[in-house]
């Protein structure tokens, strides 16, 4: 019972936490704008200004919600990646999906030219990089898919998907080397990752998928505890471990490639947050772990994004940049000082 208050207590902690920064992000920008008047704006006053309106309203709140669900949603998928293969250095991008959506995207910014009109039309849809980036991880997924229907060894779906990722690396690699400066700078651009950039609609269509991969993975939670102690043990309790692999594949492919199909690339983040989490609230029953995780990765990602804007400034550092620089020498630190991962 005392564990169990203690648990509930740091998840109302980071919900507090996440909830403050949600409005520290909305609040800080490259425009100083007075938080009365954030407030004004958000519960629609009359006197608001026009400007400090259109600022809040189209870009730092779907920019602080992207922040939200990138952040969690890769958070969580990493969380299922590392139960899954029990390996803690698994993360969201481990199946190839990132590398899929990369190759698709650079079919269309830097094999423009091999296809003529079509792709230059894709090129300039609103849309063109989303699909391109969708499309790229949909093919992983399926090649992935079938393989976990076909072999029996979870580690083997692993070294399958990071060959997939090197044959995807391989084909941008070769791309950008026959590519003008234009087009491969576009596709840098590209993979800095950015959560600044999706219009409401957008939004809503990676909220209908985040929904979609937190609630597979809520439905798997029981499964999840199980395969703690191995699939040996798991298999015993009677579960389905290949229709449970499925069901966890399909959940990070929800999540991480509408991400990466949306914001971009963003590393870093799925990794570490499970990590983290973990030396904050040392358990690990999925049912207190999973809502630390998504509250974890929304409250990790709102604060890289909030670093990368340089409040004050006109400039904006690349997002995948800030994930590791602020993220990572803590991780290192907190895993020197624990001396041990906990798979």
């Amino acid at each position: 019972m005392q564990s169990t208050r203690k648990y509930t207590v740091s998840l109302l902690i980071l919900l507090f936490l996440t909830v403050v920064i949600w409005f520290l992000n909305i609040g800080l920008g490259s425009v100083s704008i007075p938080f009365d008047e954030i407030l004004a704006v958000i519960f629609s006053a009359e006197n608001s200004k026009e400007t400090w309106r259109y600022i809040i309203m189209d870009y730092r709140i779907p920019k602080a919600f992207t922040s939200v669900l990138a952040g969690s949603g890769l958070a969580v998928s990493g969380m299922l990646m590392q139960t899954m293969f029990r390996n803690p250095l698994a993360g969201p991008y481990v199946l190839g999906l990132s590398s899929g959506a990369s190759l698709g995207v650079a079919l269309v910014l830097m094999g423009a030219s091999l296809f003529g009109g079509i792709a230059g039309s894709v090129i300039f849809s609103s849309w063109g990089l989303v699909i391109a980036s969708s499309v790229g991880s949909l093919l992983v997924l399926l090649a992935v898919m079938i393989a976990s229907i076909r072999l029996k060894d979870t580690m083997a779906i692993l070294i399958i998907g990071l060959m997939f990722a090197s044959l995807s690396s391989a084909v941008v690699s070769v791309l950008a080397y026959f590519s003008p400066a234009a087009q491969l700078q576009q596709y840098v651009f590209w993979s800095y990752g950015s959560v600044g950039d999706l219009s409401w609609n957008e939004l809503g269509v990676l909220s209908f998928f985040w929904l979609l991969g937190i609630g597979i993975a809520i439905f798997s939670i029981k499964n999840l505890n199980s395969l703690l102690l191995g699939e040996q043990y798991a298999r015993s309790l009677g579960m389905n471990i290949r229709k449970n692999r499925a069901l966890l594949i399909i959940s990070t492919s929800f999540l991480a490639g509408s991400i990466t199909a949306f914001a971009g690339p963003i590393a870093f983040v799925g990794l570490a947050v499970p990590h983290l989490i973990r030396q904050v609230i040392p358990v690990n029953d999925h049912r207190i772990l999973l809502p630390a995780v998504i509250l974890g990765g929304a409250i990790l990602m709102l604060l890289c994004d909030i670093v990368a804007q340089l409040p004050g400034s006109e400039h904006t550092l690349p997002i995948n940049a800030i994930t590791s620089l602020v993220g990572a020498p803590v991780v290192i630190w907190l895993l020197v000082r624990k001396r041990k991962f906990l798979f």
